[in-house]
């Protein structure tokens, strides 16, 4: 969903290296997204591309804001198919966890009233959007679906990753706005900001050779 820093290695490395370090960073990266999906919501004033397609379906269908994230997950996992894209642990967590997660900090976060208190819960879930996109891709157990879908039609297109993915998220905006998603102020500053905010914390976050003591860094050669 985010672009990432240059010069950073983010292909999957096998589960067995640092298994358990790895595994929490991919967790609490999915529950602080999803939270950060909450806050999004909350704010009232704009969601990102996909958060407004989600929102445009849950007002269609009446299902959760989590369960419609869960639903479109897997439906992006087929289109995996094709592209001969793989899964790992990670895309699958990214499936369940993320949709558990909104859902709960949904239930648990209100609304603020005032225009102030709005603007800084959108600016911080985006802050916090872009440091658990960092941490759970850093954690290099495999793409989210989305992710998957854009490096898929990329290596099989030969179109560039940017063309990729504006028109992925230009279709998904705008099938959203039609259904009803809420799109303003905060979809403009989520696609401006989140590339950056997520490459700064990439390099910082990501599992990386010189951060593994004592194992090799042994990447997956299949995606």
């Amino acid at each position: 969903m985010a672009s990432t820093a240059p010069n950073v290695d983010l292909s999957p490395l096998r589960i067995s290296v640092q298994p358990t370090s790895r595994l929490i960073r991919l967790v609490v990266g999915l529950v602080l997204y999803g939270t950060s999906m909450a806050f999004m919501v909350r704010a009232g004033l704009g969601l990102g591309p996909w958060d407004v397609l989600h929102h445009g379906l849950a007002r269609l269908i009446g299902w959760t804001f989590g369960a419609v994230t869960a639903l479109t997950g897997a439906v992006v996992l087929l289109l995996w198919v094709p592209l001969r894209q793989r899964p790992g642990i990670g895309t699958v967590a990214n499936v369940v966890v993320i949709a558990m997660s909104v859902d709960l900090a949904l239930a648990v976060t209100p609304a603020p009233a005032a225009f102030g208190w709005q603007l800084l819960m959108m600016i911080g879930s985006v802050v916090l959007n872009g440091f658990a996109t960092a941490l759970y891709v850093g954690a290099r157990l495999g793409p989210g679906p989305r992710d998957g879908l854009m490096t898929g039609l990329h290596a099989r297109t030969g179109w560039s990753v940017r063309v990729v993915r504006t028109g992925i998220e230009i279709t998904v905006l705008a099938v959203g706005w039609i259904l009803g998603g809420t799109a303003g102020l905060g979809t403009v500053v989520y696609a401006l900001a989140i590339g950056p905010v997520t490459q700064f914390f990439l390099p910082r976050v990501v599992i990386s050779r010189k951060k593994i003591s004592g194992t090799r860094d042994i990447s997956s050669t299949t995606k």
